[in-house]
């Protein structure tokens, strides 16, 4: 399949700045190497480059394509960012507990994750479509497919590797929809090789970037039946898929 340019250039913009990123950190991280590893689910010691990476990355590449997208890509890795330092040593998983911890007085780290890249979400799709029905659409699907993407993160190279399953479609698409696909399917075949290796993780913050980048493109693409298609399935998706994720975790850890 040979690409137009617009297309090629945001899958290309997309992948350099995200090994370009990782390589920059890894070189020199800020505060310390330390504070920049984790151990994975096999014990081995691994990098958390690849998130930060992942998130400047597709917030500048989509936004070079929607601006509102690269807001809400920025917001999504953000929270996540918080989430993986805030949230390091907290060992309550999904909406449910975060939800209950908040009606207990207790403002956690995956409550502020939720309701930013919801807030963040929202606003991106208000941005992305005309009429307030859609708009509303827009912001679930771009949040929902955050979400999503983070929920899969439990393995090595599975939400990497998941969404470039997702995206490539899209990129037969037109217009907004195929650069924001390029987008996503740049940066994430861009991680996907330490991911699998082991070398390093995307963690929260490239978990839900890419999500995001992923949403944005399905909101470009999509009318309002698709729209509504996508947030139920994502929607159904969040339900029952953290009570798959949720044990997941807690024998692998995140990938």
């Amino acid at each position: 399949m040979i690409m137009p340019a617009r297309r090629t250039s945001s899958l290309a913009l997309a992948a350099g700045l995200t090994r370009a990123a990782a390589a920059v950190l890894r070189a020199a991280p800020p505060g310390g190497r330390g504070r920049w590893e984790r151990t994975n689910h096999a014990g081995r010691v691994v990098g958390l480059y690849a998130g930060p990476a992942l998130a400047l990355a597709g917030a500048v590449a989509a936004g070079r394509v929607r601006p509102a997208a690269g807001l809400a890509v920025a917001a999504a890795g953000a929270c996540g960012a918080y989430d993986d330092v805030v949230g390091a040593g907290d060992p309550r998983r999904g909406f449910r507990a975060h939800l209950t911890a908040l009606r207990h007085g207790e403002l956690t780290s995956g409550a502020v994750k939720l309701f930013g890249i919801s807030g963040a979400a929202l606003a991106a799709g208000a941005l992305l479509k005309e009429r307030p029905a859609d708009k509303v659409l827009a912001g679930v699907v771009v949040a929902g497919a955050a979400h999503f993407v983070n929920l899969l993160d439990v393995r090595p190279g599975r939400a990497a590797g998941a969404v470039l399953a997702l995206g490539a479609p899209g990129l037969l698409r037109g217009g907004a929809a195929a650069e924001l696909s390029a987008v996503a399917v740049g940066a994430a075949a861009a991680a996907l090789p330490d991911d699998l290796g082991e070398r390093a993780m995307m963690g929260d913050t490239g978990a839900h970037a890419l999500g995001a980048v992923l949403g944005a493109a399905v909101v470009a693409g999509n009318g309002r039946a698709g729209l509504a298609a996508h947030a139920a399935a994502l929607v159904a998706a969040a339900v029952w898929g953290e009570r798959v994720s949720a044990p997941a975790r807690g024998s692998l850890g995140s990938g």
